[in-house]
């Protein structure tokens, strides 16, 4: 068993909390940060026991990110961080979503996942220490979810390009930055974009004719951080049955 220490965002629900409970269970200490749902951040550590902690925390604060991931290196050495948190917003056109929509997105997506990079990096380069950085991404990113959620879309492939540029720049430090990029899966973020039945009306459209589990995702983030993927940097790897 390992005693690795990894930091997960948004890690109460979702492809998150699946992250952290496949974690738990291979041997890994999990800090989980989550935004306002205590209940199920209770529930996960109850599951998960000692080795997971719960932290609440909104990825758009810098600040606050910063201090997250300090107090997560003093309980254990931190050797990996997943960007998770990540929100679609509603479900429409593009020329009905507001700018208020589109602001949060980005927001959560794109500078959620930066700020938590790059206090990662910084906190890593500073110690002269190895790290993993594993940002989720979607696979809306290359088709561009034309009637669903464009912006979404465009916020997952600004993620995709910080994966590449991040995981260049900090290959020579011995960052690895990758990018793991699920089809659609069985999660509670459709019923949140207005749409709980989306995963069944899609799936017909999916090579492997289903969607993905979040314990699918789960293990290709586990295995992007291990170290058996120690040759695997700058690139995003599509878990997305076949799209």
């Amino acid at each position: 068993m390992v005693s690795e220490h990894i930091l997960v965002t948004g890690g109460s629900r979702g492809i998150g909390a699946a992250v952290v409970r496949l974690a738990v269970h291979r041997g890994y200490q999990v800090t989980f940060t989550y935004q306002n749902d205590d209940e199920a951040a209770a529930h996960l550590v109850h599951q998960c026991g000692i080795r997971a902690t719960a932290v609440r925390a909104d990825v758009r604060d810098a600040a606050l990110a910063a201090a997250v991931v300090g107090a997560a290196d003093e309980r254990g050495q931190l050797t990996a961080v997943v960007n998770n948190a990540g929100t679609t917003g509603p479900l429409g056109t593009f020329l009905t979503t507001t700018d208020a929509s589109l602001r949060e997105v980005f927001d959560v997506n794109v500078f959620g996942t930066i700020n938590y990079a790059r206090a990662a990096a910084e906190h890593w380069v500073r110690e002269g220490r190895p790290g993993v950085l594993v940002n989720l991404s979607s696979v809306a990113a290359g088709t561009g979810a034309p009637g669903e959620y464009v912006g979404y879309a465009a916020s997952k492939a600004a993620v995709d390009s910080l994966t590449t540029g991040l995981g260049r720049e900090l290959a020579s430090a011995n960052i690895r930055v990758v990018g793991v990029a699920p089809g659609t899966t069985d999660t509670d973020i459709h019923a949140a974009a207005g749409d709980p039945g989306r995963p069944e009306r899609v799936a017909g459209r999916i090579p492997l004719g289903r969607v993905a589990t979040p314990e699918e995702i789960a293990e290709a983030v586990l295995w992007a951080l291990s170290h058996q993927a120690s040759y695997v940097t700058a690139t995003t790897i599509a878990v997305a049955g076949g799209l």
